[in-house]
């Protein structure tokens, strides 16, 4: 767990040293070059430095060891951080989009922006989309729902300054109200990504179930595991990166209790092994002729 948490911090922290730099490019350049589109952008660069300290946050405490309190672990602090990021992005999509719907209204005050906003504009995609890249592998890689809502931020921050040069560049060649249209644009992209994560939280704080290919996955594992006969009730519930099974098993009889205990350790042994995001799993066995209606997976 040592090595999973240092790869979440250490992608992290590269993210909060970018965004610093490109906050304080953004916000200049959009003084500088009189783009509201660019200070908006800024802005939501900004946010991304909270984010990210968040992240860093939820990663300590997802990190540390159960104790009396908390049971089963402080996994879910990543996805709480998650639903903490998800109202920063919502809230900052809606500062920006009315200072931009106030500024439609006042066209005749716009200044015309200069170039220097355009070229920083280039350069805020690449860094964020590289920032993306490189932070949803480690999210994948490691399950992470706050390090993916993270990673989410920065493709809404590369969308963001994509939206910034065309109406950047629109307002150069005489369309004065593209920039705060781009601002607007901004407002949208970060909206749409701030309620998709807010949803995801919201799901896995109510103990989202795994997905329908997990789910395959550890009814796959029972039907290979000698001594099971069929598989009766199973639930599971996320828990921050991790998550928890609990299923009853259907096996022979006429075994011993220590040979029904040996098959359903042998069930946990084998998923948890084979399925390294399963943090715990409780399996009830039961003797076969009590399954009758429950989903035979011989």
């Amino acid at each position: 767990m040592e090595t999973r948490y240092d790869e979440a911090n250490k992608v992290t922290i590269q993210s909060i040293i970018w965004n610093i730099i490109l906050t304080f490019i953004k916000i200049v350049a959009g003084v500088l070059g009189k783009s509201s589109a660019m200070i908006a952008d800024g802005l939501h660069s900004a946010s991304d430095i909270i984010s990210s300290v968040g992240v860093l946050i939820g990663n300590y405490i997802s990190s540390t060891p159960h104790d009396k309190e908390h049971n089963y672990g402080h996994e879910k602090a990543e996805t709480l951080v998650s639903f903490v990021l998800s109202l920063l992005l919502i809230f900052v999509s809606l500062t920006i989009g009315f200072e931009a719907v106030k500024s439609l209204f006042n066209l005749d005050k716009l200044q015309v922006p200069t170039v220097l906003p355009l070229i920083v504009s280039v350069i805020s995609v690449l860094i964020k989309e590289y920032q993306y890249r490189i932070t949803i592998k480690v999210a994948k890689k490691i399950n992470s729902p706050a390090l993916k809502a993270d990673a989410w931020h920065h493709r809404s921050d590369a969308l963001s300054s994509v939206a910034a040069f065309i109406g950047i560049g629109g307002s150069m060649l005489g369309f004065k109200a593209l920039d705060p249209l781009a601002s607007v644009a901004v407002a949208l992209f970060v909206a749409k990504v701030g309620a998709d994560i807010l949803k995801s939280s919201v799901n896995e704080l109510m103990d989202l179930s795994v997905d329908d290919e997990q789910t395959q996955q550890i009814k796959q594992i029972a039907k290979e595991t000698k001594g099971v006969l069929n598989l009766g009730d199973m639930k599971t519930r996320k828990h921050g990166a991790m998550a928890y099974v609990d299923l009853t098993i259907c096996v022979d009889g006429n075994l011993t209790v220590r040979d029904g205990h040996d098959i359903a350790h042998m069930l946990e042994k084998h998923i948890i092994n084979d399925m390294e995001f399963v943090k715990g799993i409780t399996v009830h066995v039961e003797p076969c002729n009590n399954c009758l209606g429950n989903m035979c997976i011989k």
